[in-house]
């Protein structure tokens, strides 16, 4: 009994972690100041997970991203792919890239939740100095 017991909750255990995604609407918060700044929709494509720009908070909607290298530059920020090609592995999504338009650079990117809190998606951007930093983005309601 108790075989089955445990068989059970590690059934349920694992599917509750495989029906967490990264997907919906988060809110990202600006480093310097606090507030909050924009809101990225991150979407399933195929087996990989991509984040878009859906608003601005504190800009314009029409602000181009002068300082973002490429096809990018001088693009409008809003509907801006941000996030690129995370996959997921064990309990969270890796080997992605994110893109910061206030200075153009991209990073490598993972995101994860923590523990109980499945409406703040911790987000990395790695640089490839082994520099990194991390965000948390608050899901929008």
């Amino acid at each position: 009994m108790k075989y089955y017991l445990i068989l059970l909750m590690t059934f349920f255990a694992g599917y509750a972690l495989a029906q967490s995604s990264p997907e919906g609407v988060w809110k990202t918060i600006d480093d310097k100041t606090g507030e909050a700044k924009s809101y990225v929709e991150i979407f399933k494509q195929g087996n990989k997970y991509h984040g878009k720009v859906v608003k601005l908070l504190k800009s314009s909607p029409d602000k181009k991203c002068d300082k973002c290298p490429g096809a990018r530059k001088n693009q409008p920020i809003l509907g801006m792919l941000v996030v690129e090609n995370l996959q997921p592995y064990d309990y969270y999504w890796k080997n992605g890239t994110i893109l910061d338009p206030e200075n153009g650079n991209e990073y490598g990117c993972s995101v994860w939740f923590e523990k109980n809190k499945p409406d703040e998606l911790k987000v990395r951007g790695k640089h490839w100095t082994g520099l990194f930093r991390t965000q948390t983005w608050y899901k929008v309601k």
